[in-house]
């Protein structure tokens, strides 16, 4: 079974999620108000109407309520404004309690039901006592949420190693694994400060090719570092591997460095 579905955004390079479009007329840029779970939410649609499969969506599929109103747009401003004289203020009461965190971003529902205060810390902080300040001050629902050091570089936005703004603050919309043998799959230094993104966490990019490098190596299988080989260019020993090209880096007995494709690259037989 298809269903008919328009994918929303709530922040920039946020999840999406899928909304049931109704009988509204939506495209990509449109604003409108849909329910979740914490509440009614203003969101953006980057997702024009598709049909996806049942499996592929998360039950229950909930209704675009309306298009946003230049009302509604207003209010967010105004939600925004609101959210950096909280973050002010919650900032004064960690520093009153002396609680080790320290405060990320704050962020109001559009309708204006609960209030999320975002923080890092290094173990569990007992907040009761800060929650009932906030509480007694702003009049509403309040949740402290404590997150990790990704999370934290993805809200507060930044610039690369690559010298271009953080993938996950741009376009990237959720994280995935990345792991240490991405790194070694593709020849880069494993030391921890050049692969290492302004998270300290393994940088994302990593990913990005390593399911080519994975599928290259599982085809062709490269010579190996440091043995002899014969080439159409000559004899000469392997010094590096390309595994994205699929080359070797071979330096002949006369001194001259070539670069050719694995399969021209055939290992010298001992002499017995």
């Amino acid at each position: 079974m298809l269903q008919v579905v328009v994918g929303v955004r709530f922040k920039k390079a946020g999840k999406i999620y899928y909304f049931d479009p109704g009988d509204f007329k939506l495209a990509p840029g449109d604003h409108v108000i849909v329910e979740t779970a914490r509440g009614l939410e203003f969101g953006e649609i980057v997702i024009g109407a598709r049909e996806v499969a049942e499996k592929d969506i998360v039950a229950p599929l909930k209704t675009v309520q309306r298009k946003a109103t230049a009302a509604d747009t207003e209010k967010v401003k105004d939600n925004r404004a609101k959210e950096e004289e909280a973050f002010t203020l919650c900032a004064q009461k960690i520093a009153a309690h002396g609680l080790p965190m320290n405060l990320v971003d704050v962020e109001y529902t559009f309708d204006v039901n609960k209030i999320i205060f975002y923080f890092t810390a290094d173990g569990r902080i007992d907040f009761r006592e800060l929650v009932k300040d906030l509480a007694a001050v702003f009049r509403t629902r309040i949740e402290l949420r404590q997150i990790g050091v990704r999370d934290e570089a993805k809200m507060m936005g930044g610039i690369g190693c690559c010298g271009r703004p953080l993938c996950c603050a741009t376009f990237l919309g959720d994280f995935e694994p990345v792991s240490i043998r991405m790194a070694k799959d593709q020849n880069l230094s494993l030391n921890p400060t050049k692969i290492s993104g302004i998270c300290g966490r393994l940088m994302c990019c990593l990913k990005y090719e390593s399911d080519r490098y994975g599928s290259s190596s599982k085809k062709i299988v490269p010579p190996a570092i440091g043995v002899e080989v014969v080439t159409i260019e000559g004899e000469g020993k392997v010094i590096a591997i390309n595994n994205n090209k699929k080359m070797a880096t071979v330096v002949l007995v006369d001194g001259k460095t070539v670069d050719i494709a694995w399969e021209e690259v055939v290992e010298k037989e001992n002499e017995c």
